[in-house]
This record gives structure tokens, sequence and C-alpha cells, in this order.
């Protein structure tokens, strides 16, 4: 939690609803959309890297191919 101010995160916690019902939150489509672009990218499909930043980096390298593939339509 400490971390997250410092880079410019806010962490937001959902209350649950009292019937427990359906509801359609604001962001978390995006996030869900993001998750599933970058999961189509196969070494990101199982985590296999040990450190850390090597992690990062392969989310990078996708997020990076997936603007490339846009930009070129």
């Amino acid at each position: 939690k400490a971390l997250l101010p410092r880079r410019g995160l806010r962490l937001q916690v959902v209350k649950r609803t009292q019937l427990h019902t359906f509801a359609v939150l604001p962001k978390r489509w995006i996030v869900e959309r993001t998750f599933a672009w970058l999961s189509n990218y196969r070494p990101l499909a199982k985590d296999y890297e040990y450190h850390p930043a090597n992690s990062e980096a392969l989310i990078l390298i996708a997020a990076s191919k997936l603007m490339v593939a846009r930009l070129a339509r």
C-alpha cells in the first residue's frame, strides 16, 4: 500500500452490495479487457519468469506490440 501513492496509483476496495447482486463497476471492464489482450501474447499466458523485472519487460513488449498493430491499421 505504501508504494501505490509514490507511483501515482490509488487503491480502491469495492464493498459488496447487500444482496450480492450483479453490478457493473466503472473501470473494471478496462482492466479485464487489457488482461485479455495481454494474455493472447504467448509468453504471458503462464508465469515462467523467476525475476519480476523479466515479467514486467514481457508485459511492456506485449503492450508495445498491441499498440504498433493498432497504429498500423
